[in-house]
């Protein structure tokens, strides 16, 4: 799987993903910190990336007007911020549940994370 890690998301998080084998980059390495989320949206379909971030409303109207424009993308991931820390605890659970996603085909798919005692 590879990530782009939108702009919430700390570059320890990238480091902790590639150590379990994800290739994860922030928008702060590609740099296009602080630009619009449809720049880094672009950006992640480029390289075929998904997109991890907590900025729902933005990134959902992305993927629908690109779908509803007969496109594709390689996958949203949401991480709320109100199920994963944004402070370095919350890098080891945020971790888990995106290695969890690993398997799955998750392409023009929108997945939001649960921490992984939460699941059933």
């Amino acid at each position: 799987m590879k990530l782009l890690l939108d702009e919430m998301n700390p570059r320890a998080l990238a480091e902790a993903l590639g150590q379990i084998g994800i290739d994860a980059v922030t928008v702060a390495d590609l740099r296009i910190s602080g630009a619009p989320d449809s720049e880094v949206f672009a950006a992640a379909r480029a390289d075929k990336r998904a997109v991890l971030t907590e900025n729902v409303a933005d990134f959902i109207r992305l993927a629908a007007e690109l779908l509803t424009a007969g496109g594709h993308h390689s996958r949203l991931v949401i991480a709320l911020s109100s199920r994963f820390s944004r402070r370095p605890a919350g890098i080891g659970p945020l971790t888990t549940a995106v290695a969890a996603l690993v398997a799955e085909d998750l392409n023009d798919r929108v997945v939001y994370l649960q921490r992984c005692h939460d699941r059933p």
